[in-house]
């Protein structure tokens, strides 16, 4: 259980605080779509690479989302 206290401090101005904005998702389809442009111009090294950065983004993501939703 969270301590009260450490609760009440960890708000500002009565706004709770929010551990993630979602920026992970917006650089996940970032590179998503950086990725597909890469593959249409037959760069496959940096359509791989890229794809593969969009994927860890999308995983951290969804981790910082479900530790959000449990606290």
């Amino acid at each position: 259980m969270i301590d009260p206290t450490l609760a009440a401090s960890l708000t500002t101005l009565g706004q709770p605080l929010q551990l993630f904005s979602g920026e992970f998702l917006q650089y996940a389809l970032i590179f998503f779509v950086l990725a597909l442009l890469a593959t249409v111009v037959g760069a496959r090294g940096v359509a791989g690479i890229s794809m593969e950065i969009a994927r860890i983004f999308i995983f951290l993501f969804l981790v910082l989302a479900i530790i959000s939703i449990v606290l």
